[in-house]
C-alpha cells in the first residue's frame, strides 16, 4: 500500500513510520494492496493528533487518533481505519452472499429490462393499424362568399373644397390636394381639360381626365 506522511509542528520518527506501515499492512489484506493512504501527524497544544486516510476502489476511510504522544494517537487512528475497513469488507461479502432472488428484486437485471421491452413491442403491433394515409389526408376549408356589406352612405363634400375655380396644372393640384388632405379634387386647365383627381383606398392619389363630349 502507497503511504504519504504529512508532518505539521512534529517531528516524525522512524518508529512512526514503522508502526504506520505495520498497521497499514494489516488494512492492506482487508481492502487490497491497491489502495492508497494519507498520514497526517500535528499538534494542538499538548495534545498529539493524527489523521488517517485510506482511499480504496470504491470507499474512503478517514479515522483520527488524539493522545499524549504521537504513537498513541496513531494506535487510535490505525485501529479505528481498521475496524471501518472489516465493516465495508463484511457488507461486500454479505451483499454478494445474497440469494439470488432477493438480488433481482434489488436490482432489475438486463434479463428484465429486455424481456419488458419485447413486451411493449408485442403489445404496440398488437393494436389496431393506423392508416398513415388517413393521417396525411389535408383538411380541405369550403369557401363560403361573404356576407353583403352594409351599404355606406356617401360622403357629400361641397364645392368650394372638391372643385377649383381657376386652372392650374397638374402638378399645383396634386400639391394642392396632399396639402388640404383633399380625397377628391375636382380642376381644368389652361386648355380646358377637365380632370378628377382622387385618393383610393391604399392612399394613393389617381388622376382621371375627363372627355370633353360627356
Amino acid at each position: 500500500m502507497e503511504m504519504e506522511f504529512t508532518a505539521r509542528k512534529v517531528k516524525i520518527s522512524r518508529g512512526l513510520r514503522t508502526q504506520a506501515a505495520e498497521g497499514m499492512e494489516r488494512i492492506a489484506r482487508i481492502l487490497g494492496k491497491s489502495a492508497s493512504a494519507s498520514i497526517v501527524f500535528s499538534a494542538q497544544k499538548r495534545l498529539q493528533i493524527v489523521e488517517v486516510t485510506i482511499q480504496a476502489r470504491m470507499h474512503t476511510i478517514a479515522a483520527k487518533g488524539k493522545a499524549n504522544t504521537l504513537q498513541s494517537a496513531l494506535h487510535q487512528a490505525l485501529e479505528h481505519a481498521e475496524r471501518q475497513a472489516r465493516r465495508h469488507r463484511d457488507r461486500r461479502i454479505a451483499i454478494k452472499r445474497k440469494p439470488k432472488q432477493e438480488k433481482a428484486l434489488a436490482a432489475p437485471s438486463a434479463a428484465r429490462i429486455k424481456s419488458r421491452i419485447v413486451q411493449l413491442v408485442e403489445q404496440v403491433s398488437e393494436e389496431k393499424p393506423v392508416h398513415v394515409a388517413a393521417r396525411a389526408r389535408a383538411a380541405v376549408a369550403a369557401h363560403s362568399f361573404p356576407a353583403s356589406k352594409a351599404a355606406v352612405e356617401p360622403r357629400i363634400a361641397a364645392c368650394g373644397e372638391a372643385l377649383a375655380i381657376k386652372p392650374m396644372t397638374i402638378e399645383d393640384a396634386v400639391k394642392d390636394a396632399e396639402f388640404y388632405n383633399r380625397d377628391l379634387f375636382i380642376f381644368h386647365n389652361l386648355s380646358g381639360d377637365m380632370f378628377v383627381l382622387h385618393r383610393r383606398r391604399d392612399g394613393q392619389l389617381e388622376l382621371v381626365k375627363i372627355p370633353q363630349n360627356v
